[in-house]
């Protein structure tokens, strides 16, 4: 059988006549499929409209990242481009939130519709892409659905801050439709070549654009160039010069890959500055050699390899992270999972003449594992759902094309591959509904991920986190408790369990969990801001400043320790603590991070201008500050600012016997 689409006959292919054909029936097939897929994503995500942010980097994304909330702004735009946020470049990412936040505020519901949205339309598009590229139209239909809901997408699909797989898998598929336009109109290139012309053809350009926007959402997508290959080779055809019908690779000379090559040299171009501008963002997020040995590394990469294999055929057990320790990763796992790789790799090897689609669907899923596998590691997990978004296609590519034509010969093979493939997507719905139903909020997220998991301190920590925020201390601390009992050296918890004693009023015992922090990661902001305002309530001012300013020295742009030591220096009631003008430029630097769109830092400004004797300043501030507070319909604040106003309006300023704000 030819791999190229354009050797195709209606008659060798009965199963799909009438598309092949092109004829009335594909007018009203192709809108009916793509309703279908749409209907079917909504279907097992509809149902996160009513859900909730979680406590798993969304705070950090969207709710308590204050340049995002103000929305889309050019100013917000400038920082997008300027500044990493988890230790990632991703400004079209950042920019899709703002613009959600223009939106629909802090409505979780708009948010989850956008990456609902997102997915389906990347959906539809593949499936578009597939029909167009190999002619099968039930096929393409079938790989569309199964990349759609399967349970492993839920985890792109139902996390607000994994945004960046839906935004990018969009530009993803739209760089594929640009490719294939762009490949069907020139389906042979010759090694006699001199000049090439594609980079000034329109789609070619369309190749570059989106795929470059691709990159600015998420830089995982550096190894497309080399999914395109693939496809040149199968299903595209494109490896035959314009004067030779030799297969490729059988031929002994490689000459005709010279130009698909430097075809892709300006995409691999970008793919390259991609990872650079990656390893510069992710410098401090990457596990060094001391803290992952690089055979525990290699090892997970392989075991991981074989555990999203047997995820996509027994998609149970599904947790949001996976940690990992190096008792996960046993010897004899590693040789199997060597094992079954080579094999499945020296198969496609010797079937690939005969069955082409097996090289392009084997090599798909192995390259772009490639950037999230964990040879370099970033973070704490084993391997994580996520990363199966696209690169499952490949498979999904594999299996669908080898299944069909191994039962091409059945006297009933549309009967039972049709039954088989509607048992097969009604099974995926349900099992995606209920996986995308654990993250309707912070406690059945993790309550789940302890119940699939092991000695897993992060979900005990965030699950303590959310019940500390439910106001809920006891239970909050059983959690942190726990978390470290599985690991002792973990700061976020030390730090966590430090502020749910500082809420029951124990501050000396919540001053040891900081001080424990800070011995684990002495750089930790917070951990220095919190023993602070700890050491404050004890009237070691001093003591707390210097806390305050290593925290600044760790953290510059720290908006909450900004906005304490600003408070402290303008208001304490202590003459030679105070600093008004040092408190003018901790605060103004707070309010310029955030284009003066924050209530309580507005205050604090409006405070260090009066300290400083600036009263003409600290009115506009403060007047300011009441403005926001009315839009906002926060009378306590709105009454705090009008109390204070009538202060700077007397030239007077304001001392505070708290002595900080938090």
């Amino acid at each position: 059988m030819s791999g190229r689409a354009s050797k195709r006959t209606t008659a060798a292919h009965p199963d799909l006549p009438a598309s092949r054909a092109g004829g009335l029936h594909d007018r009203w097939l192709v809108p009916g499929v793509c309703i279908f897929l749409a209907a079917t994503t909504f279907a097992v995500f509809g149902q996160t409209l009513s859900h909730e942010f979680v406590n798993y980097d969304d705070g950090l994304y969207v709710y308590e990242n204050p340049v995002v909330t103000r929305g889309l702004t050019l100013k917000g735009v400038e920082w997008a481009f300027s500044h990493t946020v988890a230790s990632n470049w991703h400004p079209l990412t950042i920019m899709s939130h703002m613009l959600d936040c223009q939106l629909y505020g802090l409505s979780p519901g708009g948010h989850h519709l956008t990456n609902v949205l997102l997915h389906a339309g990347s959906v539809i598009i593949l499936f578009l892409v597939l029909r167009r590229m190999t002619g099968y139209l039930w096929r393409g239909a079938f790989v569309a659905a199964v990349f759609a809901i399967h349970p492993l997408r839920v985890e792109s699909v139902a996390w607000v801050a994994e945004r960046k797989d839906v935004l990018s898998g969009l530009f993803f598929m739209l760089t594929l439709w640009a490719y294939t336009r762009y490949a069907q109109k020139r389906p042979g290139v010759d090694s006699r070549e001199q000049t090439p012309s594609w980079p000034l053809n329109l789609d070619y350009c369309l190749v570059l654009f989106f795929f470059a926007l691709g990159l600015m959402c998420k830089p995982m997508l550096v190894t497309l160039p080399f999914v395109l290959l693939l496809l040149d080779y199968w299903p595209l055809g494109r490896e035959h010069n314009a004067s030779d019908s030799t297969p490729w690779p059988a031929r002994a000379e490689r000459s005709r890959l010279k130009p698909l090559l430097l075809e892709k040299l300006p995409l691999l171009g970008l793919a390259v500055a991609s990872c650079v501008v990656t390893i510069l963002a992710q410098h401090e997020a990457l596990q060094s050699i001391d803290q992952l040995a690089l055979p525990l590394r290699m090892g997970n990469a392989v075991v991981s390899c074989v555990a999203y294999l047997g995820q996509m055929f027994w998609p149970s057990a599904l947790a949001v992270l996976y940690p990992l320790a190096s008792a996960s990763v046993v010897a004899s796992g590693v040789v199997l999972s060597l094992v079954l790789l080579n094999g499945i790799s020296a198969g496609v090897l010797v079937l690939r003449r005969r069955h082409p689609y097996l090289v392009t669907g084997w090599l798909w899923y192995l390259l772009m594992l490639l950037p999230v596998i964990g040879i370099i590691q970033v973070g704490i997990q084993a391997r994580a759902d996520r990363y199966t978004y696209l690169p499952e296609i490949g498979l999904y590519l594999l299996l669908t094309w080898g299944v069909a034509e191994s039962c091409g010969c059945w006297r009933y093979r549309r009967v039972v591959l049709g039954g088989g493939s509607a048992v097969i997507v009604a099974a995926l719905i349900v099992l995606a509904h209920k996986q995308a139903s654990y993250w309707r909020n912070s406690q059945s997220l993790w309550t789940h991920t302890l119940a699939c998991t092991s000695d897993n301190a992060v979900a005990h920590n965030d699950l303590g986190y959310f019940l500390f925020q439910e106001k809920r201390l006891d239970e909050a601390i059983v959690q942190y408790r726990e978390a470290l009992q599985i690991k002792p050296d973990y700061a976020e918890a030390h730090y966590n369990f430090g502020n749910a004693l500082l809420q029951k009023g124990q501050s000396d015992e919540a001053a040891v969990q900081y001080r424990q922090g800070l011995q684990v990661n002495p750089d930790d902001a917070r951990a220095h801001n919190n023993l602070g305002y700890v050491l404050l309530q004890g009237k070691r001012v001093n003591e707390a400043i210097a806390n305050f300013r290593k925290a600044l020295q760790i953290k510059p742009d720290s908006l909450g320790v900004l906005n304490n030591l600003a408070w402290l220096l303008a208001t304490y009631p202590d003459a030679h603590i105070r600093n008004g003008a040092e408190a003018v430029g901790y605060s103004r630097r707070a309010c310029e991070l955030t284009h003066y769109g924050v209530l309580p830092l507005l205050t604090t400004l409006a405070a260090a201008y009066a300290e400083a004797g600036r009263f003409d300043d600290a009115i506009a501030a403060a007047e300011q500050a009441c403005a926001l507070a009315r839009a906002a319909g926060k009378q306590d604040m709105l009454e705090k600012n009008q109390k204070l106003l009538g202060l700077y309006r007397a030239h007077q300023p304001f001392h505070d016997d708290a002595g900080v704000t938090r």
